[in-house]
């Protein structure tokens, strides 16, 4: 490396283990497995419903479907093939799109409550 006309030389910095990467390495991989875990056993669950319904359609209520909806938007398509899902992706991204942006329309709205006259008086004339 030149600085300002002047040569200088640089070692190169070497990575140092140091105690507490080794507890969150050992950390970070019990985690992994506690996750793995939890995949398989919901993987499992998953089946034993599948064969329990069968060819049997699955009544959900809207809040269902978009509870599902907002899950299965953020894994994506190609996450849920891969899981094996109730409902195929198809159905569970065009529930998002059906669902979710409904939730917020604001149709259940009350109207605002009538001003008194005499406020209404007071401000319309001003001080």
């Amino acid at each position: 490396m030149i600085v300002s006309g002047l040569r200088t030389t640089e070692t190169p910095m070497r990575f140092v283990l140091q105690p507490w990467h080794l507890i969150l390495i050992i950390l970070a991989g019990w985690i992994n497995r506690q996750q793995q875990g939890v995949i398989e056993y919901l993987r499992t669950e998953n089946s034993v419903l599948k064969e329990k319904f069968g060819k049997k359609r699955i009544l959900l209520t809207n809040e269902q479907r978009r509870r599902l909806a907002v899950k299965g938007k953020i894994l994506g398509g190609k996450q849920l093939e891969q899981f094996g899902t109730l409902f195929t992706p198809d159905t569970i991204l065009r529930w998002h799109r059906q669902l979710v942006p409904n939730k917020w329309d604001y149709s259940d709205r009350k109207e605002r409550k009538p001003v008194d006259q005499e406020r209404d008086k007071l401000w319309s004339t001003g001080p």
